[in-house]
């Protein structure tokens, strides 16, 4: 073991539970790009945030509540990350302590000094991705919509194929036609929507996991057209969740 830890700070393991539990359900195993096999951690002067992505979805959290004079970026394992997860969740209330050790990062607790090297590969650029310029907002219910989601997956059968999703003012249209299962259409209420109606597909599952980390009743989004994201948000006073996925192929299962 190193003989000197820069300790950076402290946050308690309840803050470092929520955060962790909003992003780490997204990072991949085994990704052909190295730097998605991880969980950006940056902290600064303004927030820390969390951001993790499997190249199709995207979720990221902030929080004001715990901040460092100078900038700090970590691209952590998602081994490390799950680990750390299991190591906070068996003592909530205890304060963990964040510090640097050459090429690691140290997480340590009042019975534990927890070790992890970092990914050296370079995060992909994901703030052009959340740039909501141009997006019309929305807002839905969120347990009709997760209802919908988990009957379009049983619909999948293991193939990835996308739903089409029919957005107009008042009212969102889920559909998927699969000739060896069935067939689905189902309405959900949209409110706050004014843009133009438009066309485009989604995996389910990906919204799906996403939608499972929110917690609120009434979920808001921002969408524009048939190419770009669906970006969800939650705000709340103690950190901010922002969730992305991106439209898929219009390929059918017929």
């Amino acid at each position: 073991f190193p003989e000197r830890i820069e300790n950076l700070m402290g946050i308690e393991g309840g803050d470092l539970l929520k955060l962790l539990n909003k992003v780490a359900f997204i990072i991949p195993q085994n990704n052909a790009n190295n730097a998605l096999n991880g969980m950006l951690f940056e902290i600064g002067n303004e927030k820390l945030s969390m951001v993790a992505t499997d190249g199709y979805s995207l979720a990221r959290v902030e929080t004001a509540t715990y901040t460092l004079p100078e900038q700090h970026s970590w691209l952590i394992p998602k081994r490390a990350v799950m680990e750390i997860r299991k190591l906070t969740e068996s003592n909530p209330s205890a304060t963990i302590f964040i510090g640097a050790c050459g090429n690691q990062l140290v997480f340590s607790g009042e019975h534990f000094n927890f070790f992890t090297k970092l990914i050296a590969d370079q995060f992909p650029q994901y703030a052009p991705v959340l740039n909501k310029e141009g997006f019309a907002p929305a807002r839905l219910t969120r347990e009709p919509f997760l209802k919908t989601l988990k009957r379009t997956g049983c619909l999948l059968s293991g193939q990835f194929v996308g739903a089409k999703f029919s957005f107009c003012p008042g009212t969102m249209t889920v559909q998927l036609h699969n000739k060896e299962v069935g067939k689905l259409e189902e309405k959900i209420a949209l409110s706050d929507y004014a843009a133009e109606p438009f066309e485009t597909y989604f995996y389910s599952p990906y919204l799906l996991n996403g939608l499972q980390a929110l917690t609120e009743d009434t979920v808001s989004f921002f969408i524009k057209n048939g190419s770009t994201p669906i970006i969800f948000e939650s705000l709340s006073a103690s950190y901010n969740f922002t969730y992305l996925v991106m439209p898929v192929a219009t390929a059918r299962a017929s």
